[in-house]
């Protein structure tokens, strides 16, 4: 395994103070890492101020959105940011692309994404940092003219797509430059999607091989039961117990439906009348909540206990078909030790 083959969070979850994550940016590259990534939220995580402050204060790590959601931007405001975070970061920025969930656009009152609105959101992006003048009327919407009056000269960011299920997956083959995983995988889940990618962008016509698979695993090297408790349990407390996204990650890992059932009747979460998990309960609640599911899912699907036995775990989702990971957990300077173990 090769360090930079491992990219970060900076500032996961909730941020009280998003100029920490500069702090975060700059102890990645110092480590090695290949890559940064921003979970973009709407409130103190914007992904263009986040993105443009970490370009100026690292000079080689890659900088990615991790992820944002496309229907929130005009084309025009996205194509704009993208090549400005283009040039300020040397060439160093990827956009990626995410559906989140239903809750979340019925409480924004924005149509949910689709597949053909996704594809079309990469392929319009594209035309326009090309130079084109495009007309489009389709379900971004009523576009009679768009163009960028001033393209700038260099290379348009690589555009990702978050995916869990084969239909987004085979999505992103055939109309991005790469696919992020979804957290709580298996490394055989990891495999399937890594098949259905190459196979949808070979079957468009495309190089297979220039199809990115990243996947993001929840990590915790060498750390206290408390820490790799918040990072790993309680971000999958919430990510199973999503309506969709929870029975969409199950399908992928073969688990049983009896299973995810019997951990989602749980009184906690049926109090909640399904409201979002994460957002309305604490870290503890959530922790708690994974005695109610199998106790292989966790281990099966994450890397954590000792620095030599979260390297080993992360170097099966490579041998799987990743082409990067995302850690996901511990940031910054936490990861010292696991990236001195990769080095040596």
């Amino acid at each position: 395994m090769t360090i930079t083959r491992l990219g970060c969070y900076v500032l996961p979850g909730a941020a009280n103070d998003p100029k920490r994550g500069l702090d975060e940016a700059r102890a990645a590259e110092e480590l090695g890492l290949g890559a940064v990534w921003i979970g973009e939220r709407y409130d103190s995580k914007d992904l263009g101020a986040l993105a443009g402050a970490i370009g100026q204060v690292t000079g080689r790590v890659r900088i990615g959105a991790a992820v944002t959601h496309p229907h929130l931007r005009h084309p025009m405001v996205l194509a704009s940011m993208g090549q400005t975070l283009q040039s300020l970061t040397g060439q160093r920025f990827a956009l990626g692309f995410g559906r989140s969930a239903r809750w979340r656009w019925n409480a924004y009152g924005v149509a949910e994404p689709t597949l053909r609105s996704l594809g079309d959101t990469a392929d319009l992006l594209r035309r326009l940092w090309a130079g084109e003048t495009v007309a489009y009327r389709g379900p971004l919407g009523d576009f009679p003219r768009l163009r960028l009056p001033v393209v700038l000269d260099l290379a348009p960011p690589p555009l990702l797509l978050a995916a869990v299920g084969p239909k987004t997956i085979a999505l992103a083959g055939r109309h991005f430059d790469g696919v992020i995983l979804h957290p709580v995988l298996t490394p055989e889940a990891v495999r399937r999607s890594a098949n259905i990618l190459r196979r949808a962008a070979e079957e468009a016509g495309r190089d297979p091989d220039t199809v990115r698979c990243i996947a993001t695993v929840l990590t915790a090297p060498g750390v206290s039961t408390e820490e790799t408790e918040l990072a790993i349990h309680a971000r999958a407390a919430g990510y199973l117990s999503v309506e969709g996204l929870g029975d969409a990650i199950a399908r992928a890992n073969g688990w049983s439906e009896k299973d995810l059932a019997a951990y989602r009747a749980q009184p906690v979460l049926t109090a909640l009348g399904g409201l979002p998990a994460d957002k309305h309960l604490t870290r503890r609640q959530l922790i708690e909540l994974c005695s109610g599911m199998p106790g292989s899912w966790l281990p099966s699907t994450s890397a954590a206990g000792t620095v030599e036995e979260s390297a080993r775990r992360l170097e099966r989702f490579l041998e799987a078909g990743a082409d990067e990971l995302i850690l996901h957990g511990v940031v910054g300077a936490r990861l010292g030790p696991l990236a001195r173990q990769l080095v040596r």
